[in-house]
């Protein structure tokens, strides 16, 4: 079953509204003075929830579109994936200004005390090759070295909720439930999981 261009591009509309009505939602109650006791860590915590679940939303659409047979969702996928870059990278920012106030000395005494940042660190600079790279012309130049740089998407799947999960301090059930979760999605994977294979496939998974 292919889905028309109108179809598509009304998916694409509502995949905008997801990505950016939370953006929103987090303004307003920053804001109103809706944040909590603790408004810094509030902004990190939530755009690092988006990021960890729009990281979920994007290994969740090939599953979905074999399973329905719509291939053409796929066109998709690369929007959802930025978005989540797009959190990542708030995230990111929100920990080094709002929380560390640019001071690189402290981030370094903060990754020695806190080793999970080094785990975040990481996906992030995963997360952000694979932005870089996720347009079509540069695809189409890089070839099949293009679908072995973007399967390291399952690394990512497997550090971030590692970085969540250690990142807590006493709560731990919803960040093991986001461990479970993108196990199972990289389960899914199971025939993916050489990230370094060059062989040549239609679409990423």
């Amino acid at each position: 079953m292919r889905l028309s261009t109108k179809q598509i591009m009304l998916i694409k509309l509502i995949a905008h509204l997801v990505g950016i009505l939370p953006l929103l939602y987090l303004l307003v109650e920053v804001l109103n003075g809706n944040a909590g006791g603790d408004p810094v860590q509030y902004i990190i915590h939530f755009t690092g929830m988006g990021a960890i679940n729009s990281l979920i939303l994007t290994l969740l659409i090939s599953p979905a579109a074999k399973f329905f047979k719509l291939g053409s969702l796929l066109r998709i996928r690369r929007l959802v994936g930025l978005y989540t870059f797009s959190y990542a990278s708030l995230h990111v920012l929100a920990f080094l200004s709002l929380d560390l106030l640019f001071e690189w000395s402290l981030f370094a005494s903060e990754i020695v005390k806190r080793p999970y940042i080094i785990v975040g660190l990481i996906a992030y600079i995963l997360l952000m090759a694979l932005a870089l790279t996720s347009f079509t012309l540069i695809q189409k130049k890089m070839r099949h070295y293009w679908q072995r740089l973007h399967n390291w998407v399952y690394a990512v799947a497997a550090l971030v909720p590692i970085h969540f999960y250690w990142s807590v301090k006493s709560e731990i059930i919803e960040p093991s439930l986001y461990l479970s979760g993108l196990f199972f999605l990289l389960c899914l994977r199971y025939k993916k999981f050489n990230i370094l294979s060059i062989k040549k496939a239609r679409v990423p998974d």
